[in-house]
Formats: structure tokens, sequence, C-alpha cells
């Protein structure tokens, strides 16, 4: 292990990770990130370094699995660490044909998988896709500030809905009343895809977790005194009485520059809200109305990489079943009984479509809507 002094030209805080981490004292830094030793030359000493060395299942199992084995071998499966939760949904749309699987590989490959993260992203750094970086002078650390991790990724919408940044558009009153961080509600063994969160395809797969009902078993239908509750039984989900306008977003066009380097065109985000028919609906979701949100996909969003490469985008819905975080006790649609019953403008319907995903939705537009109470 190099002096104290020796890391000081470097960007790792000696005290905080030399003097202090047990990571330090059973591994030095050619045994994780290779290189060479024995050089003051930096192009030497820097030869084969991997800034990473959790990036890829073998590894992250031969470095972080010899004291964390069930953790790592999870993890490597799971929904963070892959891309397989694009697989499940984007291989719905794809056509028959090889070269829109090809197409579609080669897409992943430059602007999907940069998204998921790696042990050390969440850990010891940011997530890559936010630029990387130590948070704390390369100190391991359990639970990092979520505002690093957590929100590097999922900051457009979560991080917006849950702190209140979406202008006009209150915080969510978890995060309002108690400060809650992210880590409050998802447990380590879902985010590290462990127990029923290790056999999912895609992040809806299973039983909602956390379900609001963890934390406020008195809501759940006959069980506490709120008549909306018992009313409304098993027919609508939570967010749909209580979560407020959230962000959708649209077309998503992927490509490559000159130099190869991949970039992407968006359509503006909008904020709205609306309630539509469930598309997840089973046991473990048994609610008639959901909250949905327009998800960034149009029939050429991978017209670079190859023509027609979602020739079944009409297999999927483009407004998907959500779980918006910006939950409120009181909502516009829930101050009275026919802010919602009869209020056409909350719920989906085809004037709310772009006509290429007229048909991709006919299954979660409601064909009629609650009506006024009384009529």
């Amino acid at each position: 292990m190099p002096p104290v002094e020796a890391w000081e030209k470097v960007y790792v805080d000696p005290e905080k990770f030399v003097q202090n981490d047990p990571h330090a004292k059973v591994a030095n830094c050619i045994q994780c990130h290779g290189g060479q030793g024995g050089s003051d030359d930096m192009a030497v000493a820097h030869k084969g370094v991997v800034t990473d060395p959790t990036a890829n299942a073998e590894s992250a199992t031969k470095l972080c699995g010899t004291c964390h084995a069930d953790i790592t071998k999870a993890q490597v499966k799971s929904l963070h660490f892959d891309s397989h939760g694009y697989d499940t949904i984007i291989s719905q749309r794809l056509g028959d044909a090889p070269a829109s699987h090809a197409a579609w590989e080669q897409a992943k490959a430059n602007h999907c998988s940069s998204c998921h993260t790696s042990c050390g992203q969440c850990h010891v750094s940011q997530p890559t896709s936010v630029g990387g970086g130590l948070i704390s002078g390369h100190q391991f650390k359990k639970v990092q500030a979520f505002t690093r991790t957590c929100t590097g990724c999922h900051g457009s919408r979560v991080n917006d809905e849950y702190t209140g940044r979406n202008e006009g558009i209150p915080a969510d009153v978890h995060w309002t009343k108690a400060g809650m961080a992210c880590f409050k509600c998802h447990t380590g063994q879902e985010l590290h895809g462990m127990g029923e969160a290790g056999n999912q395809t895609e992040r809806y797969d299973g039983k909602p977790a956390p379900a609001c009902l963890d934390c406020h078993p008195n809501a759940a239908p006959g069980q506490g005194q709120i008549m909306q509750h018992n009313i409304h039984g098993d027919k609508l989900a939570c967010q749909v009485c209580h979560s407020v306008a959230n962000k959708s977003c649209y077309s998503c066009h992927v490509q490559t520059n000159e130099k190869g380097q991949p970039f992407y065109k968006i359509e503006p985000s909008v904020i709205t809200f609306k309630i539509g028919l469930n598309p997840k609906k089973s046991a473990d979701r048994p609610w008639n109305y959901v909250v949905l949100r327009h998800v960034p996909i149009d029939p050429t969003n991978f017209d670079f990489y190859g023509k027609d490469v979602l020739a079944k985008f009409d297999a999927l819905p483009t407004w998907k079943y959500a779980t918006p975080h910006n939950i409120q006790r009181i909502t516009p649609q829930n101050k009275t009984c026919d802010a919602c019953h009869g209020n056409e403008q909350l719920f989906l319907s085809e004037k709310d479509l772009k006509p290429y995903e007229v048909k991709a939705n006919q299954s979660v537009i409601p064909t009629r809507i609650p009506p006024k109470v009384g009529q």
C-alpha cells in the first residue's frame, strides 16, 4: 500500500479511505483497478487501468462477491445492473426480421446500457450517466446521499416530482413532511434485485414494492374509517386520488454523429395528469383505473439504425402504468366527488393521442368515465 502522502496526488481522500475504510485494508489500487506498479510515470502506471472495476458481472463477482456473495449474485442479474428491462418492453414492439433485432441491439448498446449502474456507481461514485466522480474521497458507503446516486439516474421525472421542481406542482408529502430519502421506501433487497425483485423482467413485475399499504394499512378498503377508500374498494390505484400532475415524455430519436458518438433528439416533455384503464391488471394490481404516463417512444425512434425496426409498435400502449412520486393527501381530483366523476379532462381519450398511437392505446382508454354523482 502506498504511503498516505502518495494518495494526495489523486482524487482520493487519504484520511477517509486509506485510514478509515476497511476496503483499503484488503486490497490496493492495482488489485481492483489494474495498472502497473513500481513506476512514477503516469502513462506507465495507468496502463491497463479500469476506471470502474465492477462494471461487468465477472469482475463485480470476483471483487465484491468475495465478501458480499449473496448481494452480488443477485445484483448482477438485477434491473439496475443491466438493460434486460429494456429488452422486455422493446422486444414486444420489434419486427420479426432479424435486421430489426440487430438494429435494436446496436441502438441499445449505444444509448441504453449507459443508464444502468454498477456496485461502484452507487457505493463509491456518482453514476457514469451523469459524469461519474467520487462522492466521499473513494470511501465505500452502504448508503450515499440519494441526490448523488438515485436521482443521478432518476432525476428528470422522479426527483423533480418528489422534491417539487416542476413549476406550480407541490413536492411529495413524504418529502415535505418527513424529508424521506429514497431508501426509506426502496429497500436494499429491492435495489439489489434480491427476493421477488430478482425475478423481474421489467420494473412492474410482481407485487407493488413498495406499496402504499405497507405503511398505511388502515387505508385498505374496509380497514379504516375513510369513506372514500371503502366506497371505491379495489377499483382505483392509490395514485388516482393522491398524485397530481406529472411529466410525460414523447419521442426520443437516437443516432450517432460523424465521430460515432451517440446522442438523441427529444420532443419537449409535458406536465399532465391522465387516468386510464389498468394495463397491468392482476391479482397483485387489481385496480380498474390507474394513473398513466406517456413514455418516449414513437414508430421512428430507431430509424437511424434501420427502417421499420418497431414494426409491431402497436403491441403496447404508449401511455403506460405509472407511479408518480408527488403524493398529496388532498388533490384537485379528490376535493369533491364531482371533481373526478364526470370530469372528462382527467381521463385519457383519443383526443390526447397523436395519430400514430391511436391503435396502440385502445386497451387503456376508458369506454366511459364514471358519471357525476346522482346521475
